[in-house]
């Protein structure tokens, strides 16, 4: 049963549709150009796994790429890319993506594919390629985490900002011991726990035809049983704040000293996360940015400084702070300016060009990412999966732009203060050179984006 939902000025138009098997299906026409996207989000990341066998949502995913019963190994990257498409996976806390774009007239293939290791991945997964992705996850987190500078920052804070029990306090990359302990048997009852129709959304956006896709997806999709096993992730609510500061010394090898904090921040959805988002990026995205122009061009003592939001729904968002100094400056002088800028900000709130132009700023990085049909594809996943209402996507951007500033001056005043953070305060060891940044100037946003979600590998 089709449920149009027609189009506002400012937004897209959305059908949703449901399956037998409780597949949940979302579609918008753009016949702007002639692509197609799929996306498919499973309602399952990091949090949904228990202690001894953290990573597992991640290692699953790259399974999702060996092989199903009418796809060889690897057979799904050189169909889609043989027929003039893209396609990755990633994941995170909270969700495992898959996606293509395709050339429109080959989107049949990429809902086949989809449907295929869906409903038959069981059928081709075997030791050969369990040990095969457990060595490729394994490597992955060598190169991203275990030995570049500052590469465990992200999961230190994490640990550090939740509980020991609580299910956002491991990263989706897992621990070496968790995934040599992974079985072949934990990995099948996995699949069957949460790769299942009733627990995923499956989006197609672009030049497409609603009534053939429709039925693709009912003729591929539709036989495949719903699994009804899945428990509720644990729930994780938190107290607002921390109440304390938390803080770790860190002695190694990185290029200069660095001073990088997580603080508590409302829940992705709610009019505060925006506020949230906003103060952020007045704050430290950008070299616009009052912590960029303080560290960096006034006081000298930093080379980069940077203040991004890591959106959460099912638990506190976080603020991340990062912070790499210049030459001989100290961690205090960096920390004492910080809190200097944040106490300030929290008082006075910001100035109306300020706001406007941290407004105007998410505002081109919204558009710019529904310029595209994977962005588009992906939002409407993420508000179907994540909030239950794919519509959502239009409403998004007037909630950020409606936002005043008293708004943004009281999340400040209320989430960021010394009370309320995590804190990594690194300080090279003797042999490393101090003063040069291990990475570019990018915003912690950016960096944080990038270690949040695990990918495949291509």
């Amino acid at each position: 049963m089709a449920n149009p939902a027609p189009a506002s000025p400012r937004g897209i138009a959305i059908t949703e549709h449901r399956l037998a098997n409780g597949l949940r299906v979302v579609l918008s026409e753009d016949h702007l150009t002639p692509v197609a996207a799929v996306c498919l989000w499973y309602d399952v990341g990091s949090r949904h796994e228990v202690a001894g066998r953290t990573g597992l949502a991640h290692l699953f995913e790259h399974l999702m790429f060996q092989g199903s019963a009418n796809v060889s190994n690897n057979g799904h990257f050189e169909l889609v890319q043989g027929a003039g498409g893209s396609l990755n996976g990633t994941t995170s806390f909270e969700r495992t993506n898959y996606f293509e774009t395709m050339p429109a007239h080959q989107l049949e293939l990429a809902l086949w594919l989809e449907a295929d290791r869906m409903g038959s991945l069981l059928a081709a997964l075997d030791d050969t390629s369990m040990e095969n992705q457990r060595d490729v996850v394994k490597n992955e987190r060598r190169q991203r985490y275990d030995n570049v500078p500052y590469g465990t920052a992200f999961e230190k804070l994490t640990a550090l900002s939740f509980p020991g029990d609580h299910p956002y306090h491991h990263t989706p990359i897992g621990s070496m011991a968790d995934l040599d302990a992974a079985t072949l048997d934990d990995a099948r009852a996995f699949f069957r726990t949460y790769y299942a129709p009733n627990n995923a959304v499956l989006s197609v956006v672009g030049d497409i035809d609603p009534e053939q896709t429709i039925a693709w997806v009912e003729k591929y999709f539709g036989s495949i049983p719903a699994h009804d096993g899945k428990q509720p992730p644990r729930s994780g609510e938190l107290p607002d704040t921390i109440g304390r500061e938390i803080r770790e010394q860190l002695h190694e090898d990185v290029p200069s000293r660095a001073l990088m904090a997580a603080y508590r921040l409302p829940h992705d959805g709610t009019r505060e996360a925006d506020a949230a988002d906003l103060a952020l990026t007045i704050l430290g995205s950008g070299e616009s940015s009052r912590l960029y122009n303080r560290l960096v061009r006034r006081d000298r003592t930093a080379v980069a400084a940077g203040f991004g939001l890591l959106r959460l729904a099912g638990a506190p968002s976080l603020g991340w702070l990062d912070v790499k100094t210049s030459g001989d400056a100290t961690l205090d002088q960096i920390e004492a300016a910080v809190d200097e800028e944040l106490a300030r900000f929290a008082a006075e709130g910001p100035t109306p060009e300020e706001l406007e132009r941290a407004q105007a700023q998410i505002e081109r990085e919204w558009l710019d990412r529904l310029t595209t049909v994977a962005g588009r594809a992906d939002e409407l996943c993420r508000y179907a999966v994540l909030f239950g209402d794919p519509k959502l996507l239009n409403d998004a951007l007037p909630k950020v732009l409606d936002v005043t500033a008293e708004e943004v001056r009281a999340v400040a005043e209320a989430r960021l203060h010394p009370d309320n953070r995590a804190v990594l305060a690194y300080e090279p060891t003797a042999d490393a050179v101090v003063g040069t940044d291990a990475t570019d100037d990018s915003d912690a946003s950016d960096d944080t984006a990038a270690t949040e979600e695990e990918g495949a590998a291509v």
